[in-house]
């Protein structure tokens, strides 16, 4: 008989092992719950929750807390490249969380982050999302606003100062002081155009200038958070700036997997039109003119409803050519999309379409971004053998 059993919220009533652990009586609790309870007791834990930047800015903010000899335990939904893993148990007292709003387990349909009791709590931005749990945006905003109730008085709340949804859930109440980045105590200026460089303000005062691999104004936000969030845990503005500039960024997040005969290839998590809309417009800043084709697997559960397919292809605007992968799981025909992308957009119906459809549009110069969030069936390796086969005059 096991001790206890750790249930994933991947696992619902009618699964058999589910089945099994009911019917035996075991004992049981959900991951988040079990975290709380054997790893962030005791610990001084600092929670980074949004739609979007959860696993960059946990990256980031445990970055800086290493730099500045702090040690920090973490647990992250990504793997940062300045760690090479994912979770570290620590023993410092500081512990970096990224705070997810997806629900607990098949019996606790609470956020999983209303576990963690954060003394130090990033709000990163607030969209609707996740529309297989949540009706609405209401519903969401109503999970922050519980996550925000169990931060201390003494703690720290840090909130995206341009998020309009972020701003009626602090409006709720909040018990917590609060600062703001992007607009409100922490702010950049001095921007280039890519985001690469930029000089960081509190109160109006530079703390000093960050020049990093990271690209986009979502970065800058990013950045400013794990800067503001490692203040609070008594790390300097200096310091943390010193700290980004080593930030080697985060797998899957804009990650270049190889170049070949002039063709760059990017791996990208991206599956939220916002995070498309980004990750597109830092990539397009950072390449000039150069042409950028954008390769997307819609595979989140939202994304298989259908919520979003009208803000698509508006979010796919800073691609010059669009390949959509139609999923035999996907509830909804890509058609759609491919036709208001007009000749920019292809629809392919098997990894091996999607390939040819590719090499088809490929030149010296160009940058694919393949967006998904999952292996894509190994597309990235499969596309860089592709491109190595042909020669130069080939592509």
């Amino acid at each position: 008989k096991p001790d206890t059993v750790v249930v994933g919220n991947v696992m619902s009533r009618g699964h058999p092992i589910i089945e099994e652990l009911l019917d035996q009586g075991w004992p049981y609790t959900s991951g988040p719950a079990w975290l709380a309870e054997h790893v962030l007791q005791d610990r001084r834990v600092l929670a980074v929750a949004g739609t979007h930047g959860k696993t960059t800015t946990s990256s980031l903010l445990a970055w800086i807390l290493e730099y500045a000899g702090l040690e920090p335990g973490f647990l992250i939904g990504g793997i940062p490249a300045n760690f090479g893993v994912s979770a570290r148990l620590g023993q410092a007292p500081f512990f970096v969380v990224e705070a997810d709003e997806y629900d607990t387990a098949f019996f606790d349909k609470r956020s999983k982050f209303v576990h963690y009791r954060p003394r130090t709590l990033i709000l990163n931005n607030l969209e609707f999302d996740h529309a297989d749990i949540f009706p609405d945006l209401a519903a969401i905003q109503r999970q922050f606003h519980h996550l925000l109730r169990t931060v201390p008085g003494a703690g720290q709340v840090i909130a995206n100062g341009q998020d309009a949804h972020l701003a009626e859930v602090l409006a709720m109440g909040c018990w917590t002081p609060v600062q703001r980045f992007g607009t409100g105590e922490w702010s950049a200026r001095e921007v280039v155009p890519d985001g690469s460089i930029f000089e960081v303000m509190l109160g109006g005062k530079l703390q000093g200038r960050v020049a990093w691999t990271q690209l986009g104004m979502h970065s800058i936000h990013n950045g400013l958070a794990a800067i503001a969030a490692a203040s609070h845990a008594g790390v300097s503005p200096a310091t943390a700036i010193e700290a980004l500039h080593d930030f080697q960024g985060v797998k899957r997040r804009l990650e270049v997997r190889g170049a070949v005969q002039g063709v760059t290839v990017y791996d990208d998590f991206a599956h939220h039109p916002t995070a498309i809309a980004a990750t597109l417009a830092g990539l397009r800043a950072r390449v000039g003119t150069q042409p950028i084709l954008a390769v997307l697997e819609p595979r989140s559960n939202t994304m298989k409803l259908g919520v979003f397919k009208d803000s698509l292809a508006p979010a796919l605007a800073d691609a010059n050519a669009v390949v959509l992968y139609q999923a035999p799981e996907l509830g909804w025909n890509l058609a759609e999309v491919e036709a208001a992308l007009g000749s920019r957009g292809q629809v392919s119906h098997s990894l091996d379409e999607t390939l040819a459809a590719i090499q088809k549009r490929v030149k010296p110069g160009t940058h694919i971004l393949i967006m998904s969030n999952g292996g894509f069936g190994g597309i990235h390796e499969r596309l860089l053998q592709a491109l190595q086969a042909f020669d130069h005059q080939a592509i």
